[in-house]
């Protein structure tokens, strides 16, 4: 759904009067009450009587608090803070609620951040909001994650306390499906991507004042693909000429979309073109999409040391014409790329390629798009002694006036309306101690990454700067990518577990193969002995769940 924002209002209108507490209150086994349990039955607790006579709320509320809120902070800000409370979009939050936040953040890492957070869960003395990943992240999922006590559901809680969100899901019954669990549980305040264009985030790019030197067009199929990079080696003298971090893309390059076994996730599954879910690295295609991985590596077309290699030496060698393909974000990656080198070399130009196909002229069937809702979202924990005010806070950002501050930050400040439209000022687009704009930005907003709100269209358009990047998401763009991506289902507790060992022993044995096959360690000859092994790993029972979960979650 489009919504056109405009100037931030203070006054919501709510759909319920104020009520106590529904639960939640006390250690983590003071479970909360479910969908079919009585507001009567379900444990109370101090209300913060917010609600006025009517139903109308007010932000700032009349009676504000204390919350404490747990969350990852994104590199972008934690580059100049160490709290999103030091923020001017933390400083603004707690202004326009009433709410007093005391943010806590693990250590940075992704495997810092998940060894925090089990340890806190464990503890049981939990924070009042958590941000989290409860589909993939948590054991079980988030029917898990409410069985063991640790969040609550939400059911009751949108009815009561949040307007805002419950009247967005009202109007979008994809998104509505995608925070429930197939119990019929809400679990989250999700992050929302809320166009198409927005969910187009990864891609390749390659350099466009090389084509045009050569004489070439940008690749669209593999064989163009292979004359380019031949070309760039060979003419350009190009060490590397693909260079990309493979830990980030081994699943989202769009070469392996051009063999239809790419995935826009964490995992390997895909959703085959019978509508099944099935297994990207057990189908043919990606025996031939390692096949060509495996020429190209051995032709010294892809960096010899792909397997290791991190974001900042993939910058390296695509900003010193070692390389001239890569694969990444759009402006954290292409747009950072050329604003560094383009101050010493104007010429330097990227561009974004197509998702290629294997034959001219064919179109894409596979290609890279995120969830709508990508697996983040803030719960309510059972420790949480304040519901009503945790619910408020996050319901905020689906107001009007939330929608503002989380895109756009402060009006007069970070951003100002010009014809009906928030314009980002030029405090945050030329920031004046010269930080990248993914800094600035994460200084007054969170659209740059995530959070419980709505992302705008808006945002990115002004974020991608320069003119090729802003072509990104219409170049990356593919129609029935949508068709093939697996949404966030939820196997039941006893699946999950049994599907959470067979996932760990084929990944980490499809790790070690995949590379093993690119670099020529391991013969095809061998490709059968590999797809038996996968399937002695229980791959067929994996895929059973799989598929078992997703007709249930096609049912909500």
């Amino acid at each position: 759904m489009k919504r056109n924002f405009k100037k931030p209002i203070a006054v919501l209108v709510a759909t319920a009067t104020a009520i106590s507490l529904l639960a939640g209150c006390g250690s983590k086994t003071g479970a909360a009450p479910g969908a079919g349990e009585t507001k009567e039955t379900a444990k109370t607790g101090e209300s913060s009587s917010n609600a006025e006579a009517g139903g109308e709320v007010s932000y700032p509320l009349t009676k504000g608090g204390e919350l404490t809120y747990w969350l990852q902070l994104n590199p972008n800000a934690s580059a100049n803070f160490t709290n999103l409370g030091e923020t001017e979009l933390g400083k603004a939050l707690q202004e326009q609620t009433g709410v007093t936040i005391k943010f806590q953040h693990p250590a940075a890492g992704a495997d810092q951040a998940k060894e925090q957070f089990n340890l806190i869960v464990a503890d049981g003395n939990l924070p009042d909001i958590m941000e989290w990943q409860w589909v993939k992240m948590y054991p079980g999922g988030p029917e898990k994650a409410i069985k063991d006590g640790v969040i609550i559901p939400l059911n009751d809680v949108f009815d009561m306390y949040c307007p805002n969100l419950k009247k967005y899901l009202a109007e979008n019954p994809d998104v509505d499906k995608m925070i429930k669990t197939d119990d019929g549980h809400y679990f989250a305040f999700p992050f929302i991507r809320g166009e198409d264009k927005l969910r187009y985030t990864v891609g390749g790019f390659i350099r466009q004042d090389w084509l045009d030197e050569l004489g070439l067009e940008v690749p669209t199929t593999i064989d163009e693909w292979h004359t380019v990079l031949t070309a760039f080696k060979e003419k350009k003298g190009a060490e590397a000429p693909i260079s990309f971090d493979w830990t980030n893309f081994k699943q989202s390059n769009p070469f392996a979309f051009a063999y239809h076994v790419g995935a826009a996730n964490s995992t390997w599954f895909i959703i085959d073109d019978e509508g099944k879910i099935a297994f990207a690295p057990a189908q043919d295609g990606y025996k031939d999409y390692l096949m060509t991985m495996n020429q190209w590596y051995q032709e010294g077309l892809i960096d010899k040391d792909i397997a290791t290699l991190n974001g900042d030496q993939v910058t390296a060698k695509m900003t010193s014409d070692k390389s001239g393909v890569s694969v990444g974000w759009a402006a954290s990656r292409m747009q950072l790329f050329m604003t560094s080198v383009q101050k010493s070399n104007p010429d330097y130009l990227l561009v974004p390629t197509p998702t290629p196909t294997l034959e001219k002229g064919a179109t894409p069937e596979y290609g890279y798009m995120e969830n709508k809702f990508p697996d983040v979202g803030a719960a309510i924990t059972t420790s949480c002694k304040n519901v009503e005010l945790a619910a408020r806070l996050l319901d905020y950002g689906y107001s009007e006036a939330g929608h503002n501050l989380f895109n756009y930050g402060v009006e007069g400040v970070s951003y100002e309306m010009k014809d009906g439209k928030a314009v980002y000022t030029d405090l945050v687009m030329n920031n004046p101690d010269g930080w990248p704009l993914a800094q600035s930005l994460s200084k007054y907003v969170r659209a740059n990454y995530n959070g419980p709100f709505v992302q705008d269209l808006n945002y990115l358009e002004q974020y991608l700067q320069l003119p090729t990047v802003k072509d990104c998401p219409q170049v990356w763009e593919v129609a029935n990518a949508n068709k093939h991506t697996v949404p966030n289902i939820t196997p039941t507790q006893e699946e999950s577990k049994e599907l959470a060992t067979i996932t760990n022993e084929l990944n980490t044995y499809i790790d070690e193969m995949t590379l093993k096959f690119i670099f020529g360690t391991e013969s095809f000859d061998k490709w059968d002995n590999y797809i038996q092994t996968l399937k002695d790993m229980k791959l067929d029972r994996a895929l059973e769940i799989e598929n078992a979960a997703l007709e249930r979650y096609e049912a909500r």
